[in-house]
Parts: structure tokens; sequence; C-alpha cells
């Protein structure tokens, strides 16, 4: 694994939530630098499999550090599909692993893909305003921007960066063509500039990145998916394992682990018991503790779920 790449966060409570056995079969739908997925393989036995998922080119490479020490090839046990896990069904039946006895889910940003300036996830870094995590989709973040009227960049701020304000922000970039000179993450910071926040410039660009890129890679279509289909594919008694870093990915994992529906409305049979795919294992999510946010800080807002299939 490559150890500059991200650093695992809550990985002991992941690899115990997933209650792993010799001879599971587990998912990892974001594989990114390898280090849940190291963890995994090393509860597995030899007929225990490992199905990685990750739509991120950069994290291909990764995969070449799950070696065995002592014969120096590729792990059999382990595959890495090159795709968004909103496909995993797909994938898993072709792989003929259903049903699966575990998924992992570490959801949004990489430390690598914040920290390489090329990628544009980050206002820290002068780059191109790509922000795909799949270089083969079309749209760029800055294509975003082109395409989309105030109405609708007013609703995306909002709805997937909490954006106070979004209506002014919205306007402030679409006025004057603005927006047309916008290729760049430092451009963007720029036309920003008027309406940012001057003692909240960090958290008010904070908001606004993570809208575009939510916007850009779907990401909570793509997490939705994610739910839905682990309840068709994880057996009874398997475990769903989620972790979170914002409050938009949180509630949609929290309500559908508690009602199989993602606003929270319970359905309920005739005697008055539950209808869900899933038993919530704790009430709480589970948060990193005071070291770990010490040796990682960026695992500060994560938070972790996990559920029984029942």
């Amino acid at each position: 694994m490559h150890s500059d790449y991200h650093a695992p966060v809550l990985l002991q409570a992941c690899i115990e939530g997933l209650n792993i056995r010799p001879e599971s079969v587990i998912v990892d739908v974001t594989f990114g630098g390898g280090g849940h997925s190291k963890a995994i393989l090393e509860k597995l036995g030899p007929l225990g499999r490992l199905i990685a998922f990750d739509r991120d080119r950069d994290a291909w490479q990764n995969a070449a550090s799950l070696v065995s020490a002592e014969e120096g090839k590729s792990d059999g046990r382990f595959t890495l599909v090159k795709a968004d896990f909103r496909w995993m069904h797909n994938y898993l039946r072709y792989l003929e692993v259903l049903p699966v006895d575990g998924i992992l889910a570490d959801l949004g940003v990489s430390s690598h893909q914040f920290d390489t300036g090329a990628r544009g996830f980050s206002f820290r870094f002068d780059g191109p305003l790509d922000m795909r995590m799949d270089h083969r989709a079309r749209r760029t973040a800055a294509q975003l921007l082109r395409e989309l009227d105030e109405a609708s960049l007013t609703d995306l701020l909002r709805k997937y960066g909490e954006v106070d304000g979004a209506h002014r922000v919205a306007r402030q970039l679409v006025s004057a063509g603005a927006r047309e000179t916008i290729g760049t993450t430092y451009q963007l910071v720029e036309a920003l500039r008027p309406v940012t926040p001057r003692s909240k410039e960090n958290s008010f660009l904070a908001q606004v990145f993570q809208a575009l890129r939510i916007a850009v890679n779907d990401e909570l279509g793509s997490l939705e998916a994610l739910l839905k289909q682990s309840a068709k594919l994880i057996r009874p008694g398997g475990r769903l394992v989620v972790m979170s870093y914002h409050s938009l990915e949180d509630r949609l994992v929290k309500n559908y682990m508690r009602s199989g529906d993602f606003g929270g409305v319970e359905n309920k049979d005739l005697y008055g018991n539950r209808i869900r795919p899933f038993n919530p294992l704790s009430s709480k999510a589970i948060q990193p503790t005071d070291h770990e946010i010490a040796m990682n800080p960026r695992a500060r807002s994560a938070r972790s779920r996990i559920a029984e299939r029942t």
C-alpha cells in the first residue's frame, strides 16, 4: 500500500464490524490506497474472497502492493474492479460471488486526490478545475459551471454544499460572464472573492468545492445505489459498514439502515414490527478517537455506521 496515498480511517472498527470469517466473501467498494483491503485479506483464509472497486485510475496502481511476500505474486483471493461501485451488482454476479458476507464503503475523497493539484479537488492548490474521480467521465467541474443557469447553480450549492446565501454565490459566478473564464481552482477562488466571508474563508470555499465535486461525480446517486443493492447482495446475517465524512452522506446511511428508506420513513407490518433490510448495531455512529485524529487530522469528520442484514 502507498502509505502517502490515503491513511485508512477507523480501520480496526471497520474490520471488526465486518465480522470476517476465513471463508468470507467481502466487498471493499472504495479501494483507494488499499489500506482496508490489506487488513481484510489478513483476516481471510485460503478460501476467502475480496472484491474491490475503484473508478479512479490513480488508485488502480495500488493493487500491485497486494502481493504475497513469500511468493512475490498477486494474491489470488483478490480482484480489483475498475468501475464505479454503483454497478456492483452486475460485476458481482459476473464474478459468481453472490451472496456476499460483507460490504465496506469508505466514502468521500482520498488524501491523494485532495493533495494532487492537477485533480482540482482542493482550493489549496492551483490546477485544472476538474474534480472527476473517474477520468473517463465527460464533464469536469469547469464544464458544469458553464452549463448551469443561476437557479440550477443555486440549488446545487444549497443542496450539496449547504452554502449560506447560495443565491448570492450563484449570481456572482454567472454574472459578467465570470464562469466563462473559470478554468482553474485559483480562478474559481478569485471569482468567489466578492462573496467570500472574511472570517470563514476556508469553510466557505470547502462548501463550494464540495458541492461541485458531489455534482460532478454524482456521489449521492452512487451512495443510494450502493445502499439499495447492498440489501440484495448481502446474505442474512452479513454486515454493511459505511464510513462517511459529511452530513449529507451520513443522513442517507443512517436513515436507510434504520428504516430502509432514504427519508427515514418507517414501514411496519400488521403487528407493528418495522420492516427494514438491515438492523443497525448501534444507534450512534462510531467516531475516531482523539489519538487517531492527532495522527490523521482528516479523520476528524469521519462517521462509521454498521448494520446487519436481516
